[in-house]
């Protein structure tokens, strides 16, 4: 009987060895899932990336040709069309230059006046008065000349009693008045050649005034007419037969378009990525099955503020042989600033930083090992290694769990 329960006994403390054991391994096992994270790793890879600035701009001629009204009329006939391609010398539109042409008629009467008016200055005065006062003159000198040979004669006539005094006396009082109407007429010859002097400043000035007013004029009548002076695209013209328009508004504007440029507005924490040459891409929403390339060949000097941003603007050349791109549409510009067909990349989640260093966990067996890398371009999900990695090695992903060099893990491989 004693036999028995000693029996029954061990059975019961076995039992309970056992079960704790089996409690004490599910425990140890249980721990070491949870205190061993399980990480992604990814091998990196090599890959293209590429680097671009990314802005707006805009497109416009190199060589724009503008006409402009040059006073205000009406349109009095538009042979052409808004975006057609005109030749040299081809009319585009007229304009109503009636007043015009009466007011060159009047300044060019005005100039003949004021031409023969300073030639008359030049002469000393107008021919007309200058030749009365000559003639006067003349007659006037000869006169004295006469009086004053009688008068000489008559006061020898007196010594010898053939004259009286009487007639000395008239003839004396006739000459006086001979040669004060004298003086009097070279006076008034002096003050025609004084008035004749002054009046030439004057009139030289009222000559040149007629003149460029003729040259206005002229430059307005020709201007009436708008004719291309290039062969190319009339890519702006508003107007239609009856408008009126006022002096300065735009009338045409022709442009060669296969010589047009882009303007990239590109923000100023961005412009020292900016080179000469570098290689452009420009879509535009109109057309947005196609793309146009060209390359950076001015980079200013100033930067700008653009409502709420500060930019700079690139000047781009532009391929554009189709006469696709219009002038002033606003385009999206992506400037190539680096490119690498065979960079090694790792995912962003890899990349950690500290005190401005970057640095990766390398997985060496099961443990994760830091190593600081050296990172180059970049784009929305990687990063390019310049250094500290290779091909072969396994990199960890961003985990919840706290990972640091040395940690023990568990490793699953991702895409």
């Amino acid at each position: 009987m004693s036999n028995m329960k000693w029996i029954n006994n061990w059975k019961i403390w076995a039992g309970v060895v056992t079960g704790t054991a089996l409690l004490v391994l599910a425990y140890v096992l249980f721990s070491n899932r949870t205190t061993v994270p399980a990480v992604q790793i990814f091998q990196p890879t090599r890959t293209q990336l590429v680097d671009y600035v990314t802005s707006n701009g805009k497109i416009e001629p190199i060589d724009a040709h503008v006409f402009r009204a040059q006073f205000d009329t009406f349109v009095t006939s538009a042979t052409a069309k808004d975006g057609q391609p005109v030749r040299r010398g081809q009319t585009i539109l007229r304009l109503d230059a009636n007043e015009v042409r009466a007011d060159l008629a009047k300044a060019r009467i005005e100039l003949l006046e004021s031409q023969e008016n300073l030639r008359n200055d030049r002469g000393g005065g107008p021919p007309d008065e200058r030749a009365q006062v000559a003639g006067d003159l003349r007659r006037a000198q000869a006169d004295v000349d006469h009086l004053q040979s009688r008068q000489q004669t008559l006061e020898k006539l007196l010594q010898t009693h053939a004259s009286t005094e009487d007639e000395v006396s008239q003839n004396s009082t006739a000459l006086e008045r001979a040669r004060a109407l004298l003086d009097a007429l070279k006076k008034k010859q002096g003050d025609i050649a004084d008035r004749a002097a002054i009046e030439e400043k004057s009139d030289s000035l009222g000559t040149q005034q007629a003149e460029e007013k003729i040259k206005l004029l002229e430059n307005r009548l020709r201007s009436a007419t708008v004719t291309a002076d290039l062969d190319g695209t009339l890519y702006s013209f508003p107007l239609h037969q009856g408008d009126f328009v006022h002096a300065g508004d735009v009338l045409a504007e022709i442009a060669d378009l296969r010589k047009v440029r882009l303007r990239a507005f590109v923000d100023e924490t961005d412009l020292g990525q900016i080179k000469l040459d570098q290689p452009v891409k420009i879509t535009w929403d109109a057309m947005p099955e196609k793309s146009w390339t060209g390359k950076t060949v001015q980079i200013p000097r100033q930067v700008l503020a653009r409502g709420t941003r500060s930019i700079a603007e690139v000047l781009c050349s532009v391929e554009n042989d189709k006469l696709e791109l219009l002038p002033n549409v606003n385009v999206d510009v992506q400037i190539l600033v680096q490119e690498n067909d065979r960079a090694l990349v790792v995912p962003r989640g890899a990349v950690r930083t500290e005190q401005d260093k970057h640095f990766v966990l390398v997985l060496d067996g099961d443990r994760l090992r830091r190593r600081e890398v050296q990172l180059g371009m970049e784009n929305a999900t990687s990063y390019e290694i310049v250094s500290g990695l290779n091909e072969n090695d396994q990199v960890a992903l961003t985990s919840n769990a706290s990972l640091r060099d040395g940690t023990l893990v568990r490793a699953s491989e991702t895409k």
